[in-house]
């Protein structure tokens, strides 16, 4: 209980607040001389900056070492702010995590997470009953709506190699009709995720991951009832592309007044319309034009997040995301009276059984097994 205490002691203290982010002014780069079909470029920090109806995205690249018989790792912490370890150190943090990385129970309101996990597992609990370990390319994707509390850790399993963890974690906005909602948990397990080749005139190739939306004749499963996404209207896409050395790919407009914004995040020497585009930078484009990209002669990697704007106010505060500041005042007196229905795990820090697969239980009872 003390632990969760002090966890909560730092969350009212506003230790978790995130700043919203736009594309600000003082950061835009001039593409006065560019294609029209480039907006912006801009580099990427640790929190992705991302476009309406997206509030931000992060993405998480963690080398960790060896696991321990607590399935965090096994190497010594000393030297790291326990709790709030978010510096890179021995090629990994811990973020809120004391013994297993990750981020134990925390409370959302107003918005949707849609966790893809590149490598490794991640092991999910929330105030719900729903639980679930899944990784190594599955898509986790849940709506908080009026109020749940969740775990996100990483748990270090195996014991005899490194456990190497890539994510990405994106928040998707609710328009203020569906802010108070039923929470949701939804999985798209990899097996589910549509993947398809593309090939250029000399043969390289192009492997698109259809995560969200639609990419071509490419559907994923369908979107949480509540969802921004659900809507086909809306054009919500989150796909993910790979690129064999020089390969030449024709990225497909989108609806007019969709935002668009390609993230390249591994590679070297992408261009996109010719223009050269540094890594890890992220990319602002017009949806309604067709891209014409060229890899480096390195393999290339990039997230492309779209989505028509909801278009009302956003008021942020930590992990709650409302239309108005009276809202967000609203948000922290529900969750002190009441924890958003509590929290039914042991721990905080929630991991499960070492021996577990990949498995998903949602708050039904009903129960998915994966190998």
């Amino acid at each position: 209980m003390k632990y969760r205490r002090d966890f909560l002691k730092r969350f009212a203290a506003g230790i978790f607040a995130l700043p919203m982010m736009g594309w600000g002014q003082s950061m835009r780069k001039e593409t006065n001389t560019m294609s029209s079909k480039i907006k912006q470029i801009k580099p990427l920090g640790f929190q992705w900056e991302t476009a309406d109806p997206f509030l931000f995205c992060v993405h998480h690249e963690d080398q960790y070492p060896k696991g321990n018989e607590k399935l965090g790792p096994d190497t010594s912490l000393q030297g790291r702010y326990l709790g709030q370890d978010f510096i890179v150190k021995d090629g990994f943090r811990m973020y809120h995590g004391t013994e297993v990385p990750g981020f134990p129970g925390h409370p959302h309101r107003g918005f949707e997470t849609i966790t893809v996990v590149r490598e490794g597992l991640v092991d999910h609990a929330d105030s719900t009953g729903a639980c679930g370990r899944y990784g190594n390319g599955d898509v986790q994707w849940m709506t908080a709506g009026k109020g749940v509390q969740h775990s996100e850790m990483f748990p270090c399993l195996n014991s005899e190699k490194d456990n190497p963890l890539e994510l990405f974690q994106i928040w998707l906005n609710l328009p203020a009709k569906s802010k108070m909602v039923e929470p949701h948990f939804k999985m798209i397990w990899s097996e589910e995720v549509p993947k398809f080749f593309e090939q250029d005139e000399n043969g390289n190739s192009a492997i698109i991951e259809v995560l969200v939306g639609k990419f071509n004749d490419k559907t994923t499963l369908t979107a949480p009832p509540d969802s921004w996404a659900a809507n086909p209207a809306n054009h919500v896409g989150v796909f993910n592309i790979q690129l064999d050395p020089n390969t030449k790919f024709i990225l497909p407009k989108a609806e007019i007044g969709v935002n668009r914004t390609v993230y390249y995040y591994s590679g070297k020497g992408l261009k996109i319309e010719g223009i050269e585009i540094p890594t890890y930078h992220a990319v602002e484009v017009d949806a309604a034009q067709q891209l014409e990209i060229v890899n480096g002669t390195e393999p290339g990697k990039i997230l492309i997040l779209q989505g028509r704007p909801i278009n009302e106010p956003v008021v942020q505060h930590g992990p709650f995301v409302m239309n108005s500041k009276d809202e967000i005042y609203q948000a922290f007196s529900d969750y002190q009276q009441t924890q958003f229905g509590g929290w039914p795990w042991p721990k905080n820090d929630q991991v499960h059984a070492r021996e577990r697969g990949r498995f998903a239980r949602h708050s039904d009872g009903r129960e998915e097994v994966k190998s």
